[in-house]
């Protein structure tokens, strides 16, 4: 299996062609493949941030409030 970058909300191609274990710790086995990003990668994921970033500042307090006391209960749940 072949890990990708999530980029604005959905697993994204990679142009890079390098990739790298991913170890299971409890046995020491290879789990998975994930892909080395490289500029263009980095790139994308910065400004996907920076516009999510922009978007949920204009959001009112309040339902950021309610967006992570729900995605607390989450955590706690799963």
């Amino acid at each position: 299996m072949k890990i990708k970058h999530f980029i604005d909300g959905a697993p994204k191609d990679s142009s890079s062609n390098r990739d790298q274990a991913v170890f299971n710790p409890a046995t020491g086995s290879e789990s998975a493949r994930v892909v080395l990003g490289n500029h263009v990668d980095v790139e994308q994921a910065v400004a996907s941030a920076a516009a999510a970033a922009e978007i949920w500042g204009e959001t009112a307090a309040l339902k950021r409030g309610r967006i992570l006391f729900r995605f607390k209960e989450l955590l706690e749940k799963n």
